[in-house]
């Protein structure tokens, strides 16, 4: 517990909270808020492209709907994080990109991939299926808990209106 106790020197400086403030702010590397916003928003556009890409693929070569090409898009876009996770390339394009490769879906994959990685030495049940959900887990539930309150809303809406 700390006391206040009076300096032997009446001459020397106390350290108060503001002034501790003023000098750490001195070290702390400055943002460069532009950039950032700039590298995130090509970096997470580029991921939105290559999705729109593989889609049209889909709708050209595989014969999909639009309406019916989303999910495999999805899926081809979450194995692609997921491997890039894997070979250690995703977390060099999210240092790089920050938010905008953490926004879409790959980012969630991303965030799922790396746990398990992560915990795989504790075994494939303990480490891997017990630490992957950690962090889905949350947004799973949450996403289930909403669309679950947007269904009932839908619904009550459709029966007044």
């Amino acid at each position: 517990m700390a006391t206040k106790t009076k300096s032997k020197n009446p001459g020397s400086m106390q350290m108060t909270k503001q002034l501790y403030q003023q000098q750490a702010s001195k070290f702390q590397p400055k943002r460069n808020v532009l950039l950032n916003s700039f590298r995130a928003f090509w970096v997470g556009g580029t991921i939105c492209l290559l999705g729109q890409a593989i889609q049209n693929m889909y709708i050209t070569f595989f014969g999909f709907t639009e309406k019916t090409a989303s999910n495999p898009t999805v899926a081809t876009l979450i194995f692609l994080s997921v491997l890039l996770t894997g070979l250690g390339v995703y977390d060099n394009i999210g240092q790089y990109g920050g938010a905008g490769s953490a926004v879409p879906v790959t980012g969630f994959a991303n965030s799922i991939a790396s746990a398990a990685i992560e915990h795989r030495s504790e075994g494939f049940v303990l480490g891997v299926g017990g630490n992957m959900f950690k962090l889905a887990g949350s947004v799973i539930v949450f996403g289930v808990v909403a669309a679950f309150i947007a269904g009932i809303l839908k619904s009550l809406i459709n029966m007044f209106f």
